[in-house]
């Protein structure tokens, strides 16, 4: 096994999962993300760490915001009407849901950035922008997909976003919002070789058309998922790998229909593997949603899946795994480290020397080159950080493949 979670010559089983957008840990990710864009599209300098609760008819946001203007304190005085417009696009209009965008309660408990973090992170006349927190950050990429995301996740992010397409275009109607989905894939070493097994639990609509005499779906559910879910999203990803082998659970339980954030509280920050790689290498442990670019939990993520993507686009590697570390307060990464899990074309340390080179790895240049002081994070809450396409996912862009080619030349 190598460090990035990768079986190079055994057959082996792999398993991710993703949720939907209306899974209640990504509505808590959602609002906070919603308070973030809302601050920056006022204040692109704007210090927000927000952290969203959600239960039975109660929203609640905590943490630490500062604003530079008085439209931006505007905004974040009148921010609940536009964490009840997020509730609303997610989905939850039903009253019988038990929770609603219009009557659901919004509690808020904010205050401003401790000055001890300010004073550390802010940049001055005689020092550059520092890191916002200490902490380690990956990036990762792969050749198993054309976005170059591990297969398992790639697929996972896939059907839950054509669920929320089909429920939203009314293709199937008694679609509720929250739900899962889950892939396991046989590995060949490091090549995806069958899809083995789909899981997909999804909340429903209490309809007698649905269930069978014991309370449970139906065949006919469980014959609409499959046919117009999960078969169109692997026909469009993976043709080749649709066969008769398959093993489909759909909805195991027997009934979804409690769900959302009545079916269980939410929390901002709980989904971090859906975020990223689905288990498919490591992770530092910070979180995303909800802040804003200074924090290096998420700027640096980004900046580190850029660095592996380009990487595996320019071909130097089919496989690549960083690690960035910084030390809050400090502009400079205290350490670079790269794992190609033996697929490197360039030595390593050769890798990790280009990296240096050809990449802003202060927070300052991350932002800057990435573009990150936009309102563009709600739409990163769901589906997935990485493996994205839109003008927001600018870290997703293959444009150094081309510069680090060239510059590796002299090694391949």
């Amino acid at each position: 096994m190598t460090s990035n979670g990768t079986k190079r010559n055994s057959r082996h089983l792999f398993t991710s999962e993703s949720v939907s957008m209306g899974h209640p840990d990504k509505v808590a990710d959602q609002i906070s993300d919603t308070v973030l864009d809302v601050l920056l599209a006022k204040d692109p300098d704007a210090r927000v760490a927000c952290e969203t609760l959600v239960t039975t008819g109660l929203v609640v946001i905590a943490g630490e915001v500062t604003v530079h203007n008085k439209d931006a304190e505007l905004a974040l005085n009148n921010i609940e009407n536009d964490i009840r417009e997020t509730i609303k696009n997610i989905g939850y209009t039903d009253p019988a849901c038990r929770f609603d965008h219009q009557s659901c309660a919004v509690v808020r408990t904010i205050h401003s950035q401790s000055v001890d973090i300010s004073q550390g992170v802010s940049a001055g006349k005689k020092k550059a922008q520092g890191a916002g927190d200490q902490g380690m950050m990956f990036g990762f990429a792969c050749r198993e997909t054309k976005a170059l995301m591990p297969l398992t996740i790639h697929l996972s992010h896939r059907l839950v976003e054509r669920l929320a397409e089909l429920r939203e275009d009314g293709t199937i109607k008694w679609l509720r919002p929250d739900s899962k989905s889950q892939v396991t894939i046989e590995y060949n070493g490091l090549v995806p070789e069958r899809l083995k097994t789909i899981v997909i639990s999804t909340q429903h609509e209490e309809r007698p058309d649905l269930l069978d005499r014991n309370g449970n779906v139906n065949n006919k559910f469980k014959k609409a998922i499959i046919q117009k879910v999960i078969r169109p999203v692997i026909e469009a990803e993976c043709p080749k790998l649709w066969d008769k082998r398959i093993q489909f659970h759909i909805n195991p339980t027997g009934r979804f229909v409690i769900g959302g954030p009545h079916g269980d509280s939410g929390l901002t920050g709980r989904k971090i593997i859906v975020d990223s790689y689905g288990g498919r290498g490591a992770h530092g442990g910070g979180a995303f949603s909800g802040k804003d670019p200074s924090k290096v939990d998420r700027s640096a993520s980004y900046m580190a899946r850029y660095v592996a993507k380009n990487i595996v686009a320019a071909r130097l590697a089919d496989i690549c795994e960083i690690q960035l570390a910084y030390a809050i307060g400090v502009a400079e990464p205290v350490s670079v480290l790269i794992d190609t899990a033996g697929t490197a074309r360039v030595p390593e340390k050769r890798l990790e020397q280009l990296v240096r080179e050809h990449f802003p790895l202060t927070p300052a240049g991350i932002i800057d080159h990435l573009k990150l002081k936009r309102p563009i994070y709600r739409e990163t809450a769901r589906h997935g950080h990485f493996g994205r396409t839109g003008p927001g996912f600018t870290w997703e862009r293959t444009g150094m493949a081309k510069v680090l080619r060239e510059a590796a030349a002299r090694w391949l």
